[in-house]
């Protein structure tokens, strides 16, 4: 009766709910962050990606803009979002990084579990980037941020909760 406050503990727990250790679990997996400058290179290569990405785009608007009889151009408003979508689809994709950062030997997880990422979260976290980078003082708060910070999570991977690591 003295423990049933704490959630009738059980043999083996703790009064907090766990349990102890568990077997057949080794330590915890050990994480190497990536750093700002094989990030920056990374996208650097990005910017290429993006352009050919862009450039396909272009020309599948122009496609479809013939065929519908020129219906279909409104879809050149979607041009400028070219490098978001790109971020969304590879970084919210099956391999978890951008083809720069497989390149590089990075991916990204989500901070607190390690999981995936999904694509809504790569796209907010594309947008809050490319937002952060058009404006000169987000931009120097946001890498600041990175350089202060011993796992160098910049403002925008801080905002939605993603971590960029060496891909193992």
């Amino acid at each position: 009766m003295a423990n049933s406050w704490q959630g009738n503990v059980g043999p083996g727990q703790s009064w907090q709910g766990y349990p102890g250790p568990m077997p057949g679990y080794g330590p915890p997996a050990v994480v190497a962050y990536a750093s700002l400058t094989r990030r920056f290179f990374a996208y650097l290569l990005d910017i290429v990606f993006i352009f050919g990405f862009t450039c396909l785009l272009w020309l599948a608007i122009a496609f479809i803009g013939v065929i519908t009889f020129g219906l279909g151009w409104t879809l050149f408003a979607i041009l400028p979002a070219s490098g978001i979508l790109y971020a969304a689809i590879t970084l919210g994709g099956e391999k978890q990084s951008t083809l720069g950062m497989r390149m590089l030997g990075l991916r990204g997880v989500q901070a607190e579990t390690g999981g995936p990422v999904d694509w809504i979260t790569a796209g907010v976290h594309a947008l809050l980037f490319y937002v952060a980078v058009s404006t000169f003082l987000l931009w120097l708060v946001d890498i600041g941020i990175g350089l202060l910070r011993q796992d160098r999570r910049t403002g925008h991977d801080l905002i939605v909760g993603l971590a960029i690591v060496e891909a193992r």
